[in-house]
């Protein structure tokens, strides 16, 4: 019970920073998505069965939040989860330098899945625009972020 504590207290400082605090001190491209750093650590080690639930859940939690379509994130993240969980079983997931490029190619994957899914569903005219410019960056911050925060180990992580 402690261990899903810890969890649930560390979602939670996440989305206390990329909610609140981030926003007001740091500039739009250069906020990291700390939520997404969360999905690719869910997908590479946590092989528990409600991990795709909680994937899906951090996304509808994104998404109600930042006031854009719901399910959208939700949608991106799931996708990247499946991915991903699907390739761990393949790849040596206790590399720090397999996790920063993971993350790094997740923000763009994410990014790129949302511009595609507004494009899509979405009446709006130059989507992209706002989009395509702070792709890179945002990546960049993401890959840095996840090198710092590597080494934190949650308590329900089993060897794989």
């Amino acid at each position: 019970m402690i261990a899903y504590l810890k969890i649930a207290g560390w979602v939670f400082a996440a989305y206390l920073l990329q909610m609140t605090l981030l926003p007001r001190y740091i500039l739009d491209p250069f906020q990291p998505n700390l939520i997404i750093i969360l999905v690719v650590y869910l997908g590479l080690k946590q092989p528990h069965r409600f991990a795709g639930f909680a994937a899906f859940g951090l996304g509808l939690l994104q998404d109600s939040f930042s006031g854009i379509y719901l399910g959208l994130h939700a949608f991106s993240y799931l996708c990247i989860y499946t991915l991903l969980s699907g390739l761990a079983d393949r790849l040596y997931t206790d590399n720090r330098a397999l996790f920063v490029l993971v993350v790094f190619l997740a923000t763009m994957s994410s990014a790129l899945l949302n511009l595609l899914m507004l494009a899509i569903f979405s009446i709006s005219k130059g989507v992209y625009a706002s989009l395509l410019p702070a792709l890179i960056p945002q990546a960049l911050v993401n890959a840095l972020i996840a090198s710092l925060f590597f080494g934190i180990r949650f308590p329900l992580e089993e060897p794989r």
